[in-house]
């Protein structure tokens, strides 16, 4: 079964599910090393992106494109321009089709990468969202399956617990912010489980 573009609005609808159950836990984790309220971007943001996709007509490119229009309108922190340009570089890897395999999602995993790392001119082993979406499109660039690039998306996650935050708000809390897992980098976890999810296709 193909990876149509009904396929993607309903990843977005998960999306969007996932971080409003998790909004409270995430806001947990940014109260220690943040401002208390990544959990509440990440549900607005994702909300939008899938209200947005729902609207859209076209191509998985267009579903895209419309999905991080709509999380760049509603997140003006740093997630949202870092999601957004995400959301863009993975609708030109899906492109103008209205469907593809849905082995190609990996693609769509390491062309966020690729604009997260280049918007926020971040690197792994920085404590950022990166960490978990490096490893991510590391296994998926090497073929690995759905569970082994989220469990490598949630091993960068919890290693950013023994990192010291180098971007960012955390950053200014240097040493403090060591034993604390990233909230962008759980956050980008579970997206990233979402997205294998769909990778996966839909339970027999």
């Amino acid at each position: 079964m193909d990876f149509t573009t009904g396929d993607l609005k309903n990843l977005f609808v998960a999306m969007a599910a996932r971080m409003t159950a998790e909004r409270d836990k995430l806001c947990a984790l940014d109260g220690v090393i943040g401002d208390a309220d990544h959990g509440i971007a990440m549900e607005q943001g994702t909300k939008a992106a899938a209200d947005a996709a729902q609207a859209a007509d076209g191509t998985l490119q267009d579903v895209f494109n419309a999905a991080a229009k709509g999380f760049l309108n509603a997140v003006g922190a740093s997630s949202g321009p870092l999601y957004a340009t995400a959301l863009l570089r993975a609708g030109k890897a899906a492109g103008p089709r209205a469907s593809m395999p849905r082995d190609e999602l990996r693609a769509a995993i390491a062309a966020m990468r690729e604009g997260i790392a280049q918007r926020g001119k971040a690197e792994p082993g920085q404590k950022t969202m990166l960490d978990a979406w490096a490893p991510a499109a590391d296994a998926a660039s090497a073929g690995e399956t759905a569970d082994a690039i989220a469990a490598a998306a949630r091993q960068g996650a919890e290693a950013t617990r023994d990192m010291v935050a180098a971007l960012g708000r955390a950053a200014r809390l240097g040493e403090r912010s060591l034993g604390h897992p990233d909230p962008g980098a759980v956050s980008a976890a579970m997206l990233i489980e979402e997205i294998c999810s769909a990778m996966r296709g839909p339970a027999s």
